[in-house]
């Protein structure tokens, strides 16, 4: 079954910085394209960043370019996201899930990431 399990979210200053992870399980990690997705309140859940398998190919939605960071480590299963520059626009629940993204037990619990002005 797989299980997708975000961690590393906080209560940050605007300007500093976090570091999600994403440890996933039951599913072959390293043929699947990853992405962070996030989702505010009152807000639709929108695409932050992707990456492919080998993770050489990344993408990122506007309003994160040159702020965030996205890795992946096939090894173990896990995928990042390094947040730096943090504004509180950025205030949301992040969640990690393949791309295009699948239902169930892919989307995970999530982490709050809040931002403080």
């Amino acid at each position: 079954q797989v299980q997708l399990v975000e961690s590393g979210g906080g209560l940050v200053q605007a300007g500093g910085s976090l570091r999600l992870s994403c440890a996933a399980s039951g599913m072959i990690f390293s043929v699947v394209a990853m992405a962070w997705y996030r989702q505010a309140p009152g807000k639709q859940r929108e695409l932050v960043a992707t990456i492919s398998t080998g993770g050489t190919i990344k993408n990122y939605v506007d309003s994160v370019k040159g702020r965030f960071t996205i890795s992946r480590d096939n090894a173990k299963k896990t995928v990042y996201l390094q947040m730096n520059s943090l504004k509180p626009e950025d205030t949301a629940v992040y969640y990690c899930n393949s791309v295009p993204s699948r239902p169930g037990n892919y989307w995970g619990q999530g982490t709050q990431v809040t931002v403080s002005s």
